[in-house]
């Protein structure tokens, strides 16, 4: 795995050959920063995170403050080894803990984000639950855009109690990034 882009552009970090889990792929991660543009001064929120690669490339392209929530220890060292290759230290912030704890932690420190990606494990039915959370747990701000990428087997179902909005859509091969924004009228 190579960053993609910014300072560090090039720099390969590591993924545990014998995880179940897959990392996002350099095409992949490519063409969701070019679509998301400038990270410069921004604030991102990395789930799921796996090896850190989507959080440590915003961190190479410029976000000012990156977190990264990921359950399994093994694979949170392994993103605590990357950040510190990438001399990211001061800037990424590793959460060892389940996404709703994550996310509960961060909501008690009034963190808003102004990028929110979430890459959960393929057709297990984490979409959803991740969407409860985040309207669970209000961590953003009028401005914030998550992207969820997922299975093209796996619909971005909206629920009614949810305050999201489909606001596009890209299909790459047999992955979807779909990108949601926030009703403004519920938004901080």
């Amino acid at each position: 795995m190579r960053l993609t882009g910014g300072v560090l552009r090039g720099k390969v970090l590591r993924f545990p050959h014998e995880s179940k889990e897959r990392p996002t792929s350099d095409f992949l991660r490519e063409a969701l920063f070019n679509i998301l543009g400038a990270q410069g001064g921004k604030t991102f929120l990395d789930l799921f995170a796996g090896s850190g690669i989507v959080g440590v490339e915003a961190a190479s392209r410029g976000a000012e403050k990156i977190f990264l929530i990921e359950k399994n220890k093994s694979l949170a060292a392994v993103i605590e080894k990357n950040i510190d290759a990438c001399g990211f230290h001061k800037k990424c912030f590793v959460i060892n803990k389940d996404i709703e704890k994550g996310l509960s932690g961060l909501f008690k420190k009034k963190c808003t984000f102004d990028i929110i990606f979430a890459d959960p494990p393929y057709n297990r039915s984490f979409v959803s639950s991740t969407l409860v959370h985040l309207n669970k747990y209000k961590i953003y701000h009028r401005n914030s855009l998550m992207v969820i990428q997922h299975s093209v087997k796996e619909n971005i179902v909206e629920f009614p109690e949810c305050n999201y909005y489909l606001f596009d859509q890209r299909k790459y091969g047999e992955n979807v990034l779909t990108f949601l924004k926030w009703r403004i009228e519920d938004a901080g």
